[in-house]
């Protein structure tokens, strides 16, 4: 499971640790530049080695964590949590998130009352 010699591709980690549900997953945040390794953006073939701070971009929140071991096999999560140190900082309470509006499938375009309310909604 562990290897202490060899390199590993940042994509296959973060998905081995279960920062990301599927390895293309993890390589399309890569390629979005949702992923900074050492504080550069990380390409999903750059390698890692122990010891390389992973910073890892999700819906409005960023984990931060440390390579401990480098793994290339996806493992349970307690395993998983043995290869990484997380430094991240606690997830922002739900209430600060901002509601999310939708509207009925056939409602047809929204009108000029619709608007103003969705534009409250957002902020503006």
């Amino acid at each position: 499971m562990a290897e202490d010699e060899g390199s590993v591709r940042v994509d296959a980690w973060i998905w081995s640790v279960r920062l990301a549900k599927t390895r293309s997953l993890a390589a399309a945040a890569c390629k979005a530049g949702h992923v900074r390794v050492n504080g550069e953006r990380a390409k999903p073939a750059q390698t890692l080695k122990p010891g390389d701070e992973v910073r890892v971009r999700e819906e409005g929140y960023e984990r931060v964590v440390v390579v401990r071991k480098l793994i290339r096999k996806r493992v349970g999560a307690s395993v998983a949590a043995e290869c990484l140190i997380d430094n991240s900082p606690p997830r922002p309470p739900r209430e600060f998130v901002a509601p999310v509006f939708e509207r009925d499938r056939g409602a047809g375009r929204p009108t000029k009352r619709d608007r103003r309310e969705l534009d409250g909604l957002r902020g503006r």
